[in-house]
């Protein structure tokens, strides 16, 4: 490992003791895992203390893991997954805490740390219905207001609920079930004995 990781390393467990589950370090990389009751303390530990200053958020993100490791995950479902930088020390750390209910994921909101959390936390709501407590605005941004479910979630259907389309005799986009039937698609089998041969 090298120096700038392990002073980053020692700077984490310095700021958050007792709050680290796991820390793991990969390719260079650090991933914490945290309580879901200690992730708002410890995300605004992280950005205030000296040791640490993580200034900015460049990514927050949900993650559906039911169907992790060939379906033999057996921790909660939905985590929360952040990516915080230091400018002052040019550094880099994964944060990530689960929902502890699974069908009711709910995660602090960070919002008020980081603003950029704002449209990310919406984006993780709207795609995995990953609910953030303390969002002053959270409601849907990349699919319809009207659209029911979430559709990163792994059980959620490939083809969706419903399709719309424009109706000329109304004049405007209407919902209607979905109408393409689910079809195996079998790939073309070239069985010459030379094919490619030049």
């Amino acid at each position: 490992m090298s120096t700038k990781l392990e002073n980053l390393v020692n700077a984490l467990q310095q700021v958050l003791g007792e709050r680290i589950k796991s820390l793991g370090t990969d390719l260079g990389e650090v991933t914490v895992a945290l309580d879901s009751t200690d992730y708002p303390m410890a995300m605004q530990a992280l950005r205030d203390h000296d040791a640490t200053r993580f200034e900015q958020l460049i990514d927050l993100c949900g993650v559906d893991y039911s169907q992790y490791a060939d379906g033999t995950w057996e921790g909660q479902r939905f985590a929360v997954v952040s990516h915080l930088l230091s400018v002052t020390h040019n550094w880099r750390v994964r944060i990530r805490t689960f929902a502890p209910d699974d069908a009711m994921p709910i995660v602090a909101s960070v919002s008020t740390l980081w603003s950029a959390a704002n449209w990310y936390e919406r984006e993780a709501f709207d795609l995995f219905g990953i609910l953030f407590e303390g969002h002053n605005d959270l409601r849907r941004i990349l699919t319809d207001y009207g659209f029911i479910g979430h559709p990163f979630r792994k059980d959620f259907p490939v083809s969706g609920y419903v399709e719309m389309r424009y109706d000329p005799e109304q004049k405007r986009v209407i919902y209607q079930p979905v109408t393409i039937e689910p079809r195996e698609n079998v790939p073309r089998v070239i069985r010459e004995e030379n094919y490619g041969a030049a």
